[in-house]
């Protein structure tokens, strides 16, 4: 039987990731429609009434709903610095729309029902999703604050970026992945960090006093958010506050290479190598070696801590359609633009995935069986060879190279953690996928 409304799938969807985490009560919140931020009238008005102002300082840019409006819109609520799209002409995305995608239909995991794309839309409280089809744009559409012109945070789909800056340097021979940390920065010698190689950060198996648990305020996460000023400092605030103290502070727990567990600080780790190494901020870095080759149409920028250091394992910032020539450089070898922007020894490293026994010892991943990590990608070792950058609250590269596709997506979820949204949007992914290899 079909699920009849959108509300009603959403609801279902809940019901199922509770269940499969284990969490009682299941939360509830208002839709797509409800929570769509012109209906909500967030920040409208000179000045906006009291009740509808979004700010840093009190933590509402990170309450649901008005996530809705501020993902689209951090740059006016907290410090970030500017990655210019360069000076060169904006490389061309043809475009070949296919709105019949929009009947496409599938089968969320856990129900029973179906769904059809043009649903999963609002479901998935999505913000922006493009579709390439062999470098064509077969799909697009926006909804929530978000507008074509307009950077959406990509949260951890940053760190996919900042591995591939990683694999640039190692294929220049400036970077040794075997190599321990505290060997590039002598400052994290003493930290959980010291004697953890480059390949364990990139593969986050390494050893670190730390968990990444969305749902529980008392979680490390927080404080690292906090630290890399995501999040405002209440009063009286103790711990370290800035990007380096906080990795500086944390301590070691278990042997480095034993298991998996995704963990935020090993991408600002390697980032700091990463600075170190090549002498540049992160920005500078990332714009000359990567975002000022593809063409963007627009600026990028990352998230600042207190002392101007990037965010580099959540922070940046891009519209949807660079967003999209990125994940078409990783389907097309590592090459766009007329040019090789990241090796392809990379991308073909990042396709043959990581440790599966590690992956699946974690037994965290329910949506990814058979699942593995590599290099701050999730492979799904699918039939279709796919592989994706993923973020919390829904943002998404999902790059499946035998359907020749590449799906883009942000998102202000009311859920964090993707195995909230997966349910919903792997089914629906893979669905686009199989419609696409029917129809050259």
């Amino acid at each position: 039987m079909r699920v009849r409304t959108v509300a009603a799938a959403a609801a279902l969807l809940v019901a199922v990731v509770v269940a499969m985490q284990a969490q009682s009560p299941a939360p509830t919140f208002p839709d797509a429609q409800a929570s769509d931020p012109s209906a909500m009238g967030w920040m409208v008005g000179a000045p906006p009434p009291a009740g509808k102002i979004v700010r840093f300082a009190d933590s509402t840019h990170y309450k649901f709903p008005q996530t809705r409006w501020a993902f689209s819109h951090m740059r006016e609520l907290v410090p970030t610095v500017a990655v210019p799209r360069g000076a060169g002409p904006v490389s061309p995305l043809p475009r070949a729309e296919q709105r019949a995608l929009d009947a496409v239909t599938f089968t969320p995991l856990g129900q029973y029902g179906t769904l059809t794309w043009k649903d999963a839309f609002d479901a998935n409280y999505t913000d922006g999703v493009v579709v390439l089809h062999r470098g064509r744009i077969v799909y697009e559409r926006y909804g929530g604050a978000l507008t074509p012109e307009r950077q959406h945070i990509t949260f951890s789909v940053t760190k996919s970026f900042t591995s591939a800056l990683a694999g640039i340097l190692m294929a220049e021979g400036k970077l040794d992945e075997r190599a321990a940390v505290g060997s590039y920065v002598p400052e994290l010698q003493r930290s959980a960090f010291g004697d953890a190689t480059i390949r364990q950060l990139l593969d986050m198996t390494t050893g670190l006093d730390y968990s990444e648990d969305y749902n529980d305020v008392t979680s490390p996460v927080w404080d690292l958010g906090r630290a890399v000023g995501f999040l405002p400092m209440p009063p009286g605030y103790t711990k370290p506050s800035t990007s380096y103290a906080y990795l500086a502070s944390l301590a070691k727990q278990g042997q480095h290479g034993a298991q998996f567990v995704y963990k935020t600080p090993n991408t600002d780790a390697l980032a700091w190598v990463l600075r170190r190494v090549s002498g540049q901020p992160l920005n500078e870095l990332f714009r000359e070696r990567i975002f000022a080759k593809l063409g963007a149409e627009q600026d990028a920028y990352y998230l600042l801590d207190s002392t101007g250091v990037e965010f580099a394992g959540g922070g940046l910032h891009m519209s949807l359609r660079d967003l999209a020539r990125f994940g078409e450089a990783m389907r097309l070898d590592g090459r766009f633009n007329g040019q090789q922007i990241v090796p392809r020894a990379y991308v073909d490293d990042v396709r043959r995935g990581g440790n599966r026994d590690l992956f699946t010892a974690n037994g965290s991943y329910k949506t990814l069986p058979g699942g593995s990590y590599r290099s701050m990608w999730w492979v799904h070792h699918n039939a279709h060879g796919a592989y994706s950058a993923r973020g919390i609250h829904g943002q998404a590269i999902y790059v499946d190279p035998m359907a020749e596709m590449v799906i883009v997506r942000f998102a202000s979820h009311p859920l964090g953690g993707n195995v909230g949204i997966d349910p919903m949007s792997l089914p629906a992914y893979d669905a686009i996928a199989r419609r696409l290899m029917e129809k050259p």
